[in-house]
């Protein structure tokens, strides 16, 4: 299995491109000049392409990722409604979602052969929506409203538009402020950061009678800690055993344990890592993490070892100003 990893560095207005080797090595491939602030990026479901939101000017860009080395090649671009604040495509890749923050909205961009073409839908009303994620059945976008307090929740047709679901949303413990989100492979739990409290809320995604249920909160600092909380990403190992989220004011990766089933999480460590750590991702064999620093402008990459899935560094990489989102593709 080859890796490559992307960085994206919007104050610097560029992706890096990294080649993961199987014991853990970087080595740089590529620096792609991006024309804007590129922020999210997200890989297409069958490795071929990978999509960047990018501002000023509010689009994604599509870029082809050679099949040898991830190096990446333009292949176009789309309007989005919007400034990108997540991106992220359904399953099957027809179609991409971007979530904006400062717009309060979702759209969904058709994809023609992996191509963005046009804005099919777009909802509005979401104010500080942080991101947008398909479910494991490719039917139900869990869409959190940061500023209300609610994850919404809608269906997604087959022509790529979304209807509210019956519940049309959950709600977190008001000034929790749901971020991101990540999903158990066994298609039975999702895992939400919240910002505001730097807390973690497990989601049963339904029961036997059709009914979605937070069946676990948990707070993700130190016991000591008494500064802002103000958490972002987080993410969990291909075999649902670790998951793994990130505080930028402590500069912080917290490190908790699965139950077999999803249900319950466990904090087994925390691990310091660069500083104002905004986004990470773990590479898809989940033996690696890559952490980036957006105030110290460097990746760091960590070792996931032994039950507890504690993170043990080997190496850090300067990469562009500001890093603040990474993406691993297998192929």
């Amino acid at each position: 299995m080859k890796q490559t990893v992307y960085t994206a560095s919007p104050e610097s207005q560029q992706i890096h491109v990294w080649r993961l080797d199987p014991e853990g090595a970087l080595t740089l491939v590529q620096v792609v000049d991006v024309p804007g602030q590129v922020q999210p990026m997200v890989v297409s479901p069958d490795k071929r392409y990978l999509y960047v939101g990018v501002r000023p000017e509010f689009r994604v860009i599509a870029y082809r990722i050679a099949p040898e080395n991830g190096a990446l090649t333009f292949a176009a671009e789309a309007p989005l409604p919007g400034s990108p604040t997540h991106i992220s495509t359904d399953r099957s890749g027809r179609f991409l979602f971007s979530g904006s923050y400062n717009a309060g909205c979702v759209s969904v961009t058709r994809l023609d052969d992996g191509i963005p073409t046009q804005t099919v839908d777009v909802v509005e009303g979401l104010e500080g929506c942080h991101s947008a994620n398909i479910s494991p059945d490719n039917r139900t976008l869990w869409v959190p409203a940061l500023k209300q307090d609610r994850i919404c929740l809608f269906t997604l047709g087959e022509d790529g538009n979304l209807t509210a679901q019956e519940p049309a949303e959950v709600t977190t413990v008001e000034g929790a402020g749901p971020r991101h989100m990540a999903f158990h492979p066994n298609q039975r739990y999702a895992y939400c950061v919240n910002e505001l409290n730097s807390s973690v809320d497990v989601w049963q995604l339904s029961d036997a009678h059709g009914n979605i249920e937070c069946v676990q909160t948990l707070d993700m600092m130190p016991a000591d800690f008494s500064d802002t909380r103000w958490a972002a990403d987080i993410h969990i190992t291909p075999d649902g055993r670790h998951l793994y989220t990130c505080d930028r004011t402590s500069s912080l990766l917290t490190v908790f344990s699965v139950s077999e089933d999803g249900s319950v999480l466990a904090i087994e460590g925390f691990q310091p890592t660069e500083t104002q750590p905004r986004g990470f991702n773990i590479d898809n064999s989940g033996k690696f993490l890559i952490a980036a620093g957006q105030k110290s402008h460097h990746i760091a990459l960590y070792e996931i070892t032994g039950e507890q899935g504690l993170l043990t560094e080997k190496s850090r990489y300067a990469v562009g100003q500001g890093p603040m989102w990474v993406v691993v593709n297998a192929y």
